[in-house]
């Protein structure tokens, strides 16, 4: 199987021994705490899973900085995006302190984990913004959520290792999906795969994201896929996990050979850090035991931050050789082509203009659900159309 990124072995954070896990939470209870905002405790959730192998807990602003500028760590450690603890003010907290981590995402806000703090340190207003810059590439012509939300935590960083107690609200409210790294490594172990394609996704699948997994699987001759959905916090308007959880489902459960594809799902907020993103969610797809990861256009975009392609192309101008064992199978718009009758990427069809395909922006597709009207079948398979139409209902 495919070796972790930066080590032999995987490395989660989760303290899985429930004697030591146990002695921790107790440990906890009298140790100074801090609430930590919902995208350090997603970062949490990822440290523990194994998703953010090989690292050991929070970054300090030296790698940090260094990540944003260079993409490696001061010692060298190819690294996308930051890894932060970031707070508003850290009281009375001080290198040496050994505190408790709260979760702001589930009732009473229970230990997440435990951290040894190594450094507390303040970013400055320059330092956010070179962040923003290299990671978002935000611009200035819209408001970018990532931009915002990672601003909103504050520039109080505390670094250091974690040891981490539960998986916040993932593994209660998606007990059929939320897998850790580890899980899915020894689920595709007990399968027998060894070829294995990986698809992101944020959204409900529609055929032509399908068709695309269909295409991957083909072309790369994998022995099977892994859906691996996104259960942390979206932006405001974004389908439900839950909703999107059933309509990918019943799209396997139909349309998928027995056995080819496995439906998962990882704890953490997006970014809407497009290329740099990109980049991460391979080093996700490369810890969990994925061979090869779909990229297909505007990857982990927003609005109209980033050009179309710029989460492939960053594989290839910013990547350096052999930082990474995965390998992407870079993928173009697909559509439903109403000559070839059958969805195709677009750009291997040059003889196609606009009007050949079936093409319905997202905003009319919401459009139609709402109302109750299922989206054509060349656009999106019926059964799945059904579960989409009775969320709408129900919001309405």
């Amino acid at each position: 199987m495919i070796k972790p990124h930066g080590s032999d072995e995987l490395n989660p954070l989760f303290v899985y021994d429930s004697t030591a896990n146990e002695a921790l939470h107790k440990e906890a209870e009298g140790l100074a705490s801090v609430l930590v905002s919902s995208a350090t405790a997603a970062n949490a959730v990822m440290l523990g899973a194994g998703y953010f192998n090989p690292l050991t807990g929070y970054m300090n602003k030296a790698d940090a900085l260094s990540v944003a500028t260079d993409m490696k760590t001061t010692s060298g450690l190819f690294w996308p995006t930051p890894v932060l603890n970031l707070l508003q003010d850290a009281g009375s907290i001080k290198a040496g302190d050994r505190i408790a981590l709260k979760d702001p995402n589930v009732d009473g806000n229970p230990i997440l984990a435990v951290m040894d703090v190594e450094s507390v340190e303040e970013f400055t207003d320059e330092e956010i913004a070179l962040i923003s810059e290299n990671v978002y590439r935000p611009g200035a012509e819209e408001a970018h959520p990532g931009v915002d939300a990672f601003v909103a935590q504050g520039k109080v960083c505390l670094s250091g290792p974690i040891q981490v107690l539960n998986f916040s609200y993932f593994q209660s409210e998606f007990p059929d999906t939320f897998r850790t790294a580890v899980e899915i490594r020894n689920e595709i172990s007990e399968r027998g795969w060894n070829k294995i394609v990986a698809f992101q996704t944020r959204n409900p699948m529609h055929l032509a994201h399908e068709e695309l997994c269909h295409m991957a699987m083909d072309r790369l001759d994998c022995d099977g896929l892994v859906i691996h959905m996104l259960l942390g916090k979206l932006k405001p308007g974004d389908i439900p996990a839950p909703v999107r959880d059933a309509a990918i489902r019943k799209m396997v459960e139909l349309y998928f050979p027995k056995n080819s594809a496995m439906v998962t799902g990882y704890g953490f907020d997006m970014l809407y850090a497009g290329p740099r993103e990109g980049v991460l969610h391979a080093v996700f797809r490369q810890n969990m035991g994925a061979t090869h990861f779909i990229i297909g256009r505007d990857h982990a975009g927003v609005g109209d931050h980033y050009g179309a392609f710029d989460a492939q192309t960053i594989f290839d101008n910013d990547v350096p050789e052999g930082a990474l064992e995965i390998e992407i199978f870079k993928a173009d718009h697909t559509a439903y082509s109403k000559k070839l009758d059958k969805v195709v990427m677009m750009c291997e069809a040059p003889d196609h203009t606009k009007e050949d395909f079936v093409l319905l922006s997202g905003t009319k597709v919401r459009e139609m659900l709402g109302n109750g009207i299922a989206p054509p079948k060349e656009f999106s398979r019926p059964e799945v159309a059904q579960i989409l139409m009775d969320y709408y209902e129900s919001i309405k």
